[in-house]
């Protein structure tokens, strides 16, 4: 297992824009007793640091946000001997404040999923994993710190709504996110910082803003195709600039894994049914999850 290796998920964009930078890079079919993730992982070199990268919905963006095998990816990873992980994701925004193209430092989540498997201990036993904080402190700072020293327009916080899809909100819906306390809306959060926690890995989230979702009326005399090429002129920006950032951690030095952090030990405390009742074949199938 390889030391030190980071994690990153994201989209096939994000990925071949990635690899121009990556030196010795390869591409492992990994196996998971979850099926096999969303496509090969690419291992490879960046500066110090050497990375895996997932693209989250598949080659040509193939998988729905329901579809995606969030177990098969995280367990990969983690098979892989990879114990941080950052990941990027498409969302709308939710507050004014938060403007297309801009890049957010997920804190929170609320989930609204439904479909879709949130854990990997189904038949093992009970699992309780601590979620107060849904996503690694330690290395969210190392972003936002980052982020400053190359002057991105990075929120250090935000409230990611996770909704099932793949269909967008209703403006009652949208409506009802903002009074909840949701900043952002999006569909690929979930489960997947759920089941980071349950691989004792940390994990942090750069959320892109596309749009103002659907709470906000659009600019009159705007049809609908100009208003489509402006999202996807958004999300190119806030990729372009999420792809700096993600860059710039990789090159900056900074300790991206820490053996450490309380994320790594976030199943100490978690497995609530006595170890004898567990079965052997169910130890032996999640032992990666606890190196």
């Amino acid at each position: 297992m390889a030391k030190g290796l980071t994690g990153i998920i994201g989209g096939t964009g994000l990925g071949e824009a990635l690899a121009e930078d990556i030196s010795k890079a390869e591409f492992q079919d990994v196996e998971t007793p979850f099926g096999r993730p969303s496509t090969k992982v690419m291992v490879g070199r960046l500066e110090e640091n050497r990375i895996a990268f997932v693209s989250r919905h598949g080659e040509g963006h193939k998988l729905s946000p329901s579809e995606v095998p969030y177990a098969a990816n995280i367990f990969a990873l983690k098979k892989l001997g990879v114990h941080s992980v950052i990941a990027s994701g498409a969302v709308g925004s939710l507050r004014e404040e938060i403007a297309p193209g801009d890049l957010v430092l997920v804190d929170q989540f609320i989930d609204k999923t439904f479909k879709r498997a949130s854990s990997f201990f189904v038949g093992y036993g009970a699992v309780h994993c601590e979620m107060t904080q849904p996503v690694c402190g330690r290395l969210r700072k190392q972003l936002l710190d980052t982020a400053k020293t190359i002057d991105l327009k990075t929120h250090s916080g935000g409230t990611y709504v996770c909704m099932e899809g793949p269909q967008f909100s209703t403006r009652a819906e949208s409506l009802m996110h903002r009074v909840w306390g949701g900043d952002l809306i999006g569909m690929t959060g979930m489960p997947e910082a759920k089941l980071a926690r349950e691989a004792q890995m940390c994990f942090a989230l750069i959320a892109l803003a596309s749009d103002y979702d659907c709470w906000r009326p659009h600019e009159e005399g705007k049809d609908k195709q100009t208003l489509l090429q402006e999202i996807i002129s958004n999300l190119q920006t806030a990729t372009n600039n999420c792809l700096k950032l993600i860059k710039a951690v990789l090159k900056s030095g900074r300790e991206l894994v820490c053996e450490d952090c309380q994320c790594r030990k976030s199943l100490d405390l978690a497995v609530w049914t006595d170890k004898s009742q567990v079965e052997a074949g169910q130890k032996e199938k999640l032992k990666v999850l606890f190196e």
